[in-house]
């Protein structure tokens, strides 16, 4: 049985400017701003959030099944996620684009300037459900698209496979309507604080509307831990404090989802699924891109013991 990771892959290109974007940019000249920011350092990493749970699932032992659309500049990223132990057999390669893209730059500040070109992502809808052929489990159905979003909930409901609905920075493309259509369909819910937030505003639907409709929803919280609904209970998790300081807290929700996957399908409870979840984004916070942390059983049992003072259980 597989776990399916449905979703975007893209390459993330991000520069840093020693200086502050104020120091170049006159505020009564924003109506013809054209300015030039020297970077004089720069860095290509594999993204995506797709890519990202993926790669953190190969970690805890898992051989996910991602699936999304790539452009022909894929080959080095398809590479380093054959060498993870991802399956690729569901990544489509769209000829004559691009893939996904994010371009960003940030000041000595932490403000940051970003561009996203979507590429072959637009053409998710390409790839269907009922076109994979061995069985999947779990499903994670995160941002790859708005028209796929939709599309692929209810291929997903129509295969009888749960699925984890991970709205993310598309959750403003959705309408009211879809995003309550989607909910309908899911078996699971993860957001962000501010997502909760999003969630309330544009669909109407607070935590305790969601956590009647769903068997779980998921709130992450940044350097403020994550909160778990399920049923009646809630389980509040506080942020795991690691040896080495925090460096980039990019694709750390990525790398939680991928312990919330894990626990999900080998049936943990939930407290011992939200603190491996936990753990695992904090590993990924002490390490710049999305995909270059690395932790094993032994490590993780051992920083369990350390953050929990238990011994990690036997499953």
């Amino acid at each position: 049985m597989s776990l399916l990771v449905c979703g975007a892959l893209a390459y993330d290109t991000l520069f840093s400017f020693h200086g502050r974007f104020d120091s170049q940019i006159l505020p009564d000249q924003l109506h013809k701003i054209s300015t030039t920011f020297l970077a004089p350092t720069m860095r290509r990493e594999f993204g995506g959030m797709a890519g990202n749970i993926a790669y953190s699932l190969t970690l805890l032992g898992e051989k996910p099944l991602v699936m999304g659309t790539v452009g022909e500049d894929f080959q080095p990223y398809r590479q380093h996620l054959l060498r993870a132990g991802v399956d690729d057999s569901h990544i489509r390669l769209i000829r004559k684009q691009y893939t996904a893209q994010c371009f960003g730059i940030a000041d000595e500040d932490g403000n940051q300037l970003m561009a996203f070109h979507p590429g072959a992502m637009d053409f998710s809808v390409e790839n269907h459900i009922a076109d994979i052929r061995q069985p999947v489990e779990l499903a994670i159905l995160s941002p790859g698209g708005h028209r796929a979003f939709l599309q692929h909930s209810q291929e997903l409901a129509a295969a009888g496979i749960p699925f984890i609905f991970d709205p993310g920075q598309e959750l403003p493309l959705l309408s009211r309507e879809e995003i309550h259509q989607i909910v309908e369909l899911a078996s699971y819910v993860t957001i962000n604080d501010y997502e909760s937030e999003l969630m309330r505003e544009r669909a109407g639907l607070t935590v305790e509307d969601l956590r009647r409709k769903v068997q779980a929803v998921v709130v992450t919280r940044g350097a403020r831990g994550a909160d778990l609904y399920v049923g009646a209970d809630h389980i509040h998790l506080p942020r795991v404090e690691m040896p080495q300081p925090p460096l980039d807290p990019m694709g750390c929700g990525d790398a939680f989802r991928a312990g919330l996957m894990y626990g999900i399908r080998h049936q943990l409870d939930w407290q011992l699924t939200g603190r491996l979840a936990n753990m695992i984004g904090a590993i990924k916070v002490t390490t710049a891109g999305c995909q270059n942390h690395f932790f094993d059983w032994e490590q993780l049992r051992a920083l369990y013991q350390r953050a929990y003072g238990e011994v990690w259980p036997q499953h």
